[in-house]
């Protein structure tokens, strides 16, 4: 249980291995930094982002550097480029339950979804 991710590249076919990542919680507009951290081999964080104890019902919002993450694989990207940061904005109603967020993408797309 609690929160994690997972980011895996689709232009190259692996796991987002060194992509940074920045958690937030939210409140409305307002949004306080709770951690910063590079992803692993794997494309994921090296633990839980919150354990299940520390997991609350609220709003959070992962922040994934997109451009810089390509940009350091050497991808020429155009300027501006047309990702720079991706950034989901989701919700915890049920802090007993696995949260995990996965996130696939490319230069040029991303998608999401409420991962198991």
């Amino acid at each position: 249980m609690g929160l994690s991710t997972h980011v895996l590249d689709t232009m190259h076919g692996g796991p987002a291995a060194g992509m940074e990542v920045a958690l937030y919680t939210t409140a409305g507009d307002a949004a306080t930094l709770v951690k910063r951290f590079t992803l692993n081999a794997d494309g994921r964080s090296d633990g839980p982002l919150y354990d299940n104890q520390s997991l609350k019902v609220g709003t959070y919002r992962l922040v994934f550097d997109v451009a810089g993450y390509f940009k350091a694989r050497g991808v020429q990207l155009p300027e501006p480029n047309f990702l720079n940061k991706v950034s989901l904005d989701f919700g915890v109603a049920h802090a007993d339950q696995h949260y995990h967020v996965p996130l696939l993408v490319s230069p040029w797309s991303y998608s999401t979804y409420r991962g198991s």
